[in-house]
Order: C-alpha cells, then structure tokens, then sequence
C-alpha cells in the first residue's frame, strides 16, 4: 500500500543543540495505519509529528537535511499544548474560523459549532465563552473539536487527552476510535490504557531518537518490555513494577496534633466577580499529601490559585496561624508548579530558570551553583542546562518547572498536574522525591488525575464538584506509605 506521508533520512538539529535529533531517520505511513509513537520524554516524538505534518519547515523553522519527505493533502494536528493551537479568543470564534475555510453557509454554523462541541463532550452553556476562562482539559477538548471539524485524511495526535481526567480520557479516545476506522492516525502518548486498543502498530525510539523497534503492537509490547523500563517508557503494569521494585517502609504519618499549617473557613475564590470554588471547613497539616480531585472544569486549579493569592478571595484564610488578605505575596511560604509550565519561565536558559529565585535571595553564587546542579542531575537536564527553557520537550519543561519551584525549599508546595507528560522514569523520579520531601515534614497539595497517585502517595483526598469541596477523606495505608530510603 502507498505510503500517505513519510521522510527519508532525516538529520535535525535544534540550535543550541550540540548534537543532531535525528541521524538519517526514515518513517513510512501507509494509509488507514493507526500508529502510536513511543519514547521517553525528549526522545523527538512530537517533533517527528511536525515533520510529518509539515509543520516542520513550513511554519516552524528548523534546521534539517532529508532525501524525500511527502505530507498528506488533508491533515489535522492536535498539539500537546492546546493554547498554541488557538486562533480565535472566543469557543464558538474557533470552530467556526475552520467553518469559514470549509465554506459552511452562515445559517448552518451554530448547529454545526454545538455538534462538533457535543461530539467531544464540550458542554457549555454558552458556547461564546472565552477560550482563556476554559480549565486546560477543555481547551484539549475544544483543540480536538475544531480539528475534526475539518474532517481530516490524516489526523496527528500529541497527547490529545494529557490534562484530561479518566473518564474524559476514555470518551475522547472513544470519539476517535468512532470516527477514525477510515483515517489514517498517527499518536504520541504516555497514558496507554486506551490507546493501546486503537492502535495497530508501535514506533519505539531511544532517548536519542533512534528507531530501535518498528512493528505489531503485541510483539513491540511483549519483546521490549525490559528496554522500555530501563529508558522510563510507559508500558502495560509500569506502575505494578515500580511498587514492587521499590523498598517500601514504615509511613511517616501526617502530625495531626500540631496547629495546622492552612486554616480555611467559608474560603472562596473568585474569577471576573464570579464564584468559583468554596471550601467551608478544613485544616491543613504538616506532612500532609493531599491528592485534589475532580472532572475537568470543576475548579481544581482554582483552588490552587486561591490558595497562592493569584485571585480575589474572601473568608477566612490563616497560613501558620497569620491571617491571610487579599494579593499577599506568599512564596516565601509556599511554591506553585502551574498547569501549564511554559506559564512560569522568565529566565533564558534552564540553569538560570533553576537559580533565580536564589539569586533574588542574594545567596552566594557557589552555593547556588552547587544547588542547581544537583537539581539538574535530579530531573536530568544536565544536557540541557544551557538551552532556553522554550526550547525543552514538554516533559523536559515540566521536569523544568517542578525543579525551579521547590528550589527555595519552601514547606508547603502546590502542584497542578505535575506529572502530565512525563515518562515513567520521570514520573517516579519526582514522585519518589515528592515523597522525601513529604517525610522532612513539608506539606504536598496536588491536583492531579492519575488515580496511582492517590493509591500509593496520598493520605489524604478532596473531591472538587462544580466549584465545591464536597468530599474530604483521609486515606488508611498499608504497606504503600514508606520511609524513603534513597532518593
């Protein structure tokens, strides 16, 4: 069968990079293939993505040599991060930029903008809702809606479900098992359980963006399992393995007899005047893990931002016993690693990402060398301390954000999503430090949707629903809570 889109010996180089991405790749896609492209973080995944699209050279220039490349006539890309993929401020503004360039009639649009919105299970009330008001895991959705609003041959998928929760990670990759028996697909993702039953063939690359296995998914899964767990690749029981592997001890537990280190009573946060998240009652500890839960748009990370004075708030809020007012600074207390980490660099190299909240501390510059450089080795950016922190993966840049947050060493740490887009190794790297730091009596506030997490790390869980803390539980362990023994 005639391949759809493919290039020959391709050789790229970011600048900046000392050596090449790609040294005389060559990839085929035939047509109808459903193809899931898997690596560790950084390995070129979303960059092959682009070459193959044709994004890379047309619109974003790259240094490259090829023999041959071919992209497809009609294509769609969904981008890992759905912000820049955007035209329009508005939801309905954005679908119907692709309806304009389909020529769909005007009178037709608003039945075909609330189909497409449907169809990805994008439920507004008011479908002419700023796209910035939206959480991160609509923006995915509304990203995917307006591109099979262009009914696409081929469709190039970048983590489509990365900030979605499980149940809405199931309903998209059903929306594009639905609608994608007669198009070819092309996938980078980390959150297998879905994928896997889409997919027909697996591309398995090194960290250095070789092609080390090409073919039948099954046997992909079956012979590289031991190559996939060395280099920190998502795999079928990753997390069984990591459980087992790891030595496991007695938990510290959260000292709960001490005053509490968050005190919130009738707390509420607000967005443009609007109420958006309510806590009535709760007391926060030290040594606490608390897992936040919820469906996306529920206000999970508003809580968060509430909590770090990002917005306008009201109630009671006591930090260590001081009361809290409106707009104070706060990071000298606790840290915030965002949603999106892209949000938080203001330096122009990963080494001075990492050291600048220490130099505004005026430390002296071979202790702050030596601090950097141990924060480097731990999230494995060495290689990459001179780059921009534009220039990383978006699990480098995560990795990235999370290291230049808990440099100060503050004892409360607020993580949105932390772990989306990582690889296993990544993942279980930060977890694993999250955990120590956890057991030196800081206090971890977590929204995430990996529901391992909350199995094996919290000792605490809040369910947000529509704006509320409705649930506060606390967590009995067994053998899953530990005393970390190295890190």
């Amino acid at each position: 069968m005639e391949s759809i889109a493919y290039v020959e010996k391709l050789r790229l180089k970011f600048p900046g990079d000392e050596s090449l991405l790609f040294k005389d790749l060559s990839c085929h896609v035939k047509k109808g293939e459903k193809i899931l492209l898997l690596g560790p973080s950084g390995c070129g995944k979303s960059t092959l993505l682009q070459v193959l699209s044709g994004i890379i050279p047309n619109s974003i220039e790259v240094p490259m040599k090829l023999n041959k490349l071919q992209v497809p006539l009609q294509w769609g890309y969904v981008f890992q991060d759905p912000d820049s993929q955007f035209c329009m401020p508005f939801v309905d503004e954005e679908i119907a930029f692709v309806l304009e360039n389909l020529q769909i009639p005007r009178e037709q649009m608003e039945e075909c903008i609330k189909s497409h919105l449907n169809q990805v299970g994008l439920n507004l009330e008011n479908i002419h809702t700023n796209i910035q008001t939206l959480s991160g895991g609509n923006k995915q959705r509304l990203a995917l809606a307006a591109v099979l609003a262009l009914n696409p041959d081929v469709l190039f998928l970048d983590e489509p479900t990365a900030m979605l929760d499980q149940v809405g990670t199931k309903e998209i990759w059903e929306v594009i098992k639905g609608i994608g028996d007669d198009k070819t697909l092309v996938i980078v993702e980390h959150k297998l359980d879905h994928v896997l039953e889409l997919v027909d063939r697996i591309i398995l690359f090194n960290d250095t963006g070789e092609i080390v296995a090409d073919g039948n998914k099954i046997e992909i899964l079956s012979n590289y399992k031991t190559f996939m767990k060395e280099y920190g690749i998502w795999y079928p029981g990753a997390w069984n393995h990591f459980v087992e592997d790891f030595e496991w001890g007695q938990q510290g537990s959260p000292n709960l007899e001490n005053p509490p280190v968050i005190s919130l009573t009738q707390f509420k946060g607000f967005r443009q005047s609007k109420e958006k998240i309510c806590v009535n009652d709760v007391k926060v500890h030290t040594g606490e893990w608390i897992v936040i839960k919820g469906k996306n748009g529920a206000g999970k990370s508003t809580l968060l931002h509430s909590l770090m004075q990002f917005i306008k708030t009201t109630g009671h809020y006591s930090l260590y016993g001081k009361t809290i007012t409106n707009g104070k600074v706060l990071n000298r207390l606790m840290t915030f690693v965002f949603q999106n980490p892209e949000l938080q660099f203001i330096t122009n190299s990963v080494f001075e990402e990492i050291a600048f909240s220490l130099r505004i501390e005026k430390q002296d510059e071979q202790e702050i060398a030596e601090t950097v450089e141990e924060l480097l080795q731990t999230f494995h950016l060495t290689k990459h301390k001179d780059k921009h922190p534009y220039q990383l993966s978006m699990g480098q840049k995560r990795r990235l954000s999370v290291a230049a947050s808990i440099v100060r060493g503050q004892q409360i740490l607020l993580l949105d999503e932390p772990t989306f887009g990582l690889d296993s190794k990544n993942t279980f790297a930060l977890l694993t430090l999250l955990e120590y730091y956890r057991q030196k009596n800081k206090t971890i506030i977590m929204v995430t949707h990996d529901m391992k997490i909350e199995e094996y790390f919290a000792t605490r869980v809040w369910t947000i629903d529509n704006g509320e803390l409705i649930k506060d539980e606390m967590v009995k362990k067994s053998k899953v809570h530990h005393t970390i023994v190295s890190v």
